[in-house]
């Protein structure tokens, strides 16, 4: 199965870098790399170039003007080029375990998304790791918040991993869903700027849709670069939008990914 992998960033190069050496480092390497840039500086856009020119990974770089965040319509754009049949999305501040990849391609499943966890670390592992990429071996090392997020076990996951509707955790930092289903509700909704939702509001529409979730646990690692909280200003405004979808149980939306197939 052909595995797009889209990383979103926004003016944060260093962490970028990280991100995909990690991926590089993959046992099983995705198809494509489309990294997802809402309206970053040029920086960014020379280390996606120097990077994508001494890397055996397929990078594409998807980049719209920078007028506010609009991570929906960064991400629509994105999975718009997106040729695999699988979408993994990762956001770019997100360092991964080896087998991230494989985890996700082996927990892949019709009628599902998946959604995995992540490990927190603190801001000196953080900066120990901008300033010199090591992955992190094992569970017990230091700097990582919630240590037992990054237990990788397929025996464990077997176990924990769930098959249950709700919306508590639902992140895009580390989600996976088949590219048919996602245009089945025209991906995420554009109308989403600003910090917050647009992720939960999407996978609504998903489990509206008869698209179930799947949450694996001990499996599909990723560790979070620390930094500074977003400016959550837009966050009751899109939980307006958030609660419409909910209560009128919408599995479609008029401004979504369909915006970007009609040119």
């Amino acid at each position: 199965m052909q595995i797009s992998l889209i990383i979103t960033t926004y003016n944060r190069p260093d962490a970028l870098k990280i991100v995909l050496k990690s991926v590089e480092n993959q046992n099983k390497l995705p198809n494509e790399v489309i990294i997802a840039d809402d309206g970053s500086n040029d920086e960014t856009r020379s280390l996606i170039e120097d990077f994508a020119s001494n890397s055996k990974l397929k990078i594409t770089h998807s980049f719209q003007e920078d007028i506010g965040f609009r991570a929906a319509r960064s991400r629509n754009r994105a999975i718009s080029k997106a040729s695999g049949e699988y979408i993994v999305m990762i956001d770019g501040d997100m360092m991964l375990h080896r087998d991230f990849i494989y985890d996700h391609l082996r927990n892949a499943q019709n009628g599902y998304f998946v959604q995995g966890r992540r490990v927190l670390l603190t801001g000196k592992r953080t900066r120990d790791v901008l300033e010199c990429y090591k992955p992190i071996s094992n569970f017990l090392e230091a700097g990582l918040v919630n240590r037992k997020n990054a237990i990788h076990s397929n025996f464990l996951s077997n176990i924990f991993s769930t098959k249950k509707n709700f919306l508590r955790g639902i992140k895009t930092c580390n989600a996976a869903f088949f590219k048919k289903d996602c245009i089945s509700v025209n991906g995420f909704n554009n109308e989403f700027e600003g910090w917050g939702k647009e992720d939960s509001e999407f996978f609504v529409r998903m489990m509206n849709k008869g698209i179930n979730r799947k949450t694996l646990r001990f499996n599909a690692i990723q560790y979070h670069l620390w930094h500074i909280e977003a400016n959550r200003a837009s966050l009751k405004k899109n939980e307006h939008l958030l609660k419409k979808t909910i209560n009128k149980n919408l599995d479609w939306c008029k401004m979504g990914i369909d915006q970007f197939y009609e040119h």
